[in-house]
């Protein structure tokens, strides 16, 4: 549909996956969408919600030749000038390793109206599949969500946060290095991890492991990772 009038873009979160873990509000939002541009984690079911709209992937994916994020900028202008209601959906929730502030700055540079729907973000859903709460009364009172990724221009993570759970996002070879300087820092090897692949998926993978084999349970994995570490993740007693 050709908008009469400026259109306005949604960052929506699609969640960890699920299709049915969509908010309502996002859903609703998804049905009446002109226009979706979508993340490469994004599920066919999910864009089963939407069959009215027009599709475009612009999908990026750690290791993978992706779209670059400015051509992303660029594509939800031209489509904010074309349709009355764009969607961008973004795995997870758009706040959160999203790269929403880059998109942010580039439609509200160019006058368009952008309202933000949050989603369930995957250290969240890996928590509830593994049935591990992040947070235990006096064992954890702090949670850490972080990753190594960082942009082409910035030096690569030397430290990680302080913190009494740690969540590591795209964990897969990034991990192993997590791994590897935690035990170097006198972390014990027994300390717990819970590793969640394709999470909420019917092909998740949960896996319970410690700090010592966490190279090592790792090396076999293949889908989009999350790493959780930490004392609060240990059997419940």
């Amino acid at each position: 549909m050709t908008a009469n009038v400026p259109g306005k873009v949604y960052l929506i979160g699609a969640g960890p996956g699920a299709a049915d873990l969509i908010t309502v509000r996002g859903a609703r939002i998804l049905a009446q969408a002109d226009v979706v541009l979508y993340d490469a984690l994004v599920t066919p079911a999910m864009l089963e919600l939407c069959p009215q709209a027009h599709k475009i992937s612009v999908g990026k994916r750690s290791g993978r030749r992706s779209t670059a994020q400015t051509l992303i900028n660029q594509q939800l202008v031209e489509c904010a000038q074309k349709y009355r209601l764009v969607v961008r959906l973004k795995g997870g929730d758009p706040m959160l390793f999203g790269r929403a502030d880059e998109e942010l700055r580039a439609l509200e540079a160019a006058g368009f109206e952008v309202e933000i729907v949050p989603g369930i973000t995957a250290a969240l859903a890996a928590a509830a599949s593994a049935k591990q709460p992040l947070t235990k009364r006096g064992v954890a009172r702090s949670v850490a969500l972080f990753t190594s990724s960082t942009a082409p221009d910035h030096p690569d993570q030397v430290t990680l946060p302080n913190c009494d759970t740690l969540v590591q996002y795209m964990g897969g070879r990034e991990a192993i290095a997590t791994a590897r300087w935690l035990l170097s820092h006198g972390h014990a090897g027994d300390t717990p991890v819970v590793v969640v692949e394709n999470c909420s998926l019917p092909n998740e993978h949960v896996m319970h492991l410690q700090l010592s084999g966490l190279e090592r349970g790792l090396s076999e994995r293949s889908g989009p990772v999350l790493v959780m570490i930490g004392a609060a993740l240990g059997p419940r007693v």
